[in-house]
């Protein structure tokens, strides 16, 4: 499925999946350290789910939240292991 930038502001990038069952953020904190999470509604085809993980840099973050958009953009399952 497809991936939407829906929020750009100076700590916050959010991404919504195209059928607006799941939304992916990245976030820096005010220590400078990362905060990446994951959001899946019951209402998706693969059912609901959350995760979220704390990483030390924003490459970490950016290379965490194109993993994450890529296990979700399809059925399986994978994004709310952990």
């Amino acid at each position: 499925m497809e991936w939407t930038r829906t929020r750009d502001v100076e700590t916050l990038v959010e991404w919504t999946r195209s059928d607006g069952h799941v939304t992916v953020r990245r976030r820096r904190r005010p220590d400078g350290e990362w905060v990446v999470r994951l959001d899946r509604l019951h209402q998706a085809p693969e059912g609901g789910g959350y995760r979220r993980e704390r990483v030390a840099d924003e490459s970490a973050a950016v290379d965490l939240v194109e993993a994450w958009r890529a296990a979700a953009s399809g059925n399986d399952g994978d994004a709310d292991a952990g």
